[in-house]
């Protein structure tokens, strides 16, 4: 029983006014501007948008899921064409040398995790940069193992997916509907249950057959003009996994794939949707179910969406007098009955 908060509103807006004060800090620093917000937050706003199911940095700022639902929907884009993507990252963990070879990008992988003190120094020199992105179309490195018949073919479909975002979630769900709902989940949630399949709950060890972030064309059809018109480019992290797999009676011994594809530059996201992905295969794998929390869809997908787990868990601590009183009654009730029970006794 869920019960609405009356009065108080004074307090509210003093509430609302102190937070605004402690979130805008000291007033004689300059504030952070939306552009600010952008341009050196990007890595913060990719997550915001992916978590909000919306591609748009400007608005990622804002409460962009609720304001997602409002918008009308004028039709389907074609898939994207990730081989076609103009990489500003591509690497591989399973093969050193690539047609198109390894584009480290912008990342700190490889350098010492320490607090930049340089940054907090005026006027710091600025730092050299590559080129922002690579334009030379790139295969997919999975395709070297396809060529060898080692890994597991994906079947192709032209049914359109269903939408997550205009029908709700059924269990159990197609992959297509899985990857929907994980690619938009919390990366928090994600992040452990990956970890999770990596120490064993889920029987399921990856390699990174590759990630690889860039601008991507969106296309869609026109029925006047009889062809596809590219209306905007997203940046996006795709990640492929190749995954061991022993066989099953109706496949070979090969690689199987978990894959992960979200807005903006994401890669931890990226990898943990790709394990995720993977886990919840087992069943059309043929595997055995192993009791994993990753393996489980309801327990995945319910669970997984940020801002439906924010708003049922932070509601809690709104009032619930009403429902608190009663249990407190029945409590009370309880102890007096078995109470009286132990005098007779």
């Amino acid at each position: 029983m869920y019960v609405a908060a009356k009065g108080g509103e004074a307090a509210i807006e003093a509430a609302h006014d102190w937070l605004a004060e402690q979130r805008r800090g000291d007033p004689e620093v300059p504030g952070l501007t939306l552009d600010q917000i952008a341009h050196q937050l990007a890595l913060s706003v990719a997550r915001v948008m992916a978590e909000g199911s919306l591609y748009d940095p400007d608005l990622a700022i804002f409460l962009i899921r609720a304001y997602r639902t409002t918008l009308p929907r004028f039709g389907a884009s074609r898939p994207i064409e990730t081989g076609a993507m103009a990489c500003i990252r591509r690497i591989s963990a399973t093969y050193k040398d690539v047609p198109g070879g390894q584009v480290l990008g912008p990342t700190f992988d490889y350098t010492h995790r320490l607090l930049d003190f340089a940054l907090a120094a005026e006027g710091a020199p600025p730092r050299n940069h590559a080129s922002p992105c690579d334009p030379v179309a790139k295969p997919h490195v999975t395709e070297f193992l396809n060529q060898e018949g080692l890994i597991q073919q994906e079947p192709a479909s032209e049914d359109a997916p269903p939408d997550l975002t205009r029908e709700p979630l059924q269990i159990p769900a197609s992959r297509a509907l899985r990857l929907q709902a994980l690619t938009r989940g919390d990366e928090g949630f994600l992040l452990g249950l990956g970890y999770s399949t990596q120490r064993g709950y889920a029987r399921n060890h990856a390699f990174v057959g590759e990630l690889r972030i860039g601008m991507v064309g969106v296309e869609i059809d026109v029925p006047e003009l009889g062809f596809a018109v590219e209306i905007a480019e997203l940046e996006v992290t795709e990640c492929e996994t190749g995954n061991q797999f022993q066989g099953s009676k109706t496949e070979p011994p090969q690689f199987t794939r978990g894959y992960g594809l979200v807005f903006g530059q994401s890669e931890r996201k990226a990898i943990s949707m790709a394990l995720v992905d993977r886990a919840l295969r087992w069943e059309e794998l043929g595997e055995d179910f192993v009791g994993a929390p990753a393996q489980d869809q309801e327990f995945v997908l319910a669970h997984a969406d940020n801002i439906q787990a924010t708003g049922f868990v932070e509601h809690i601590k709104l009032p619930h007098y009403v429902d608190f009183q009663s249990e407190l009654e029945l409590v009370r009730r309880i102890r007096r009955d078995a109470a009286a029970t132990e005098a007779a006794e």
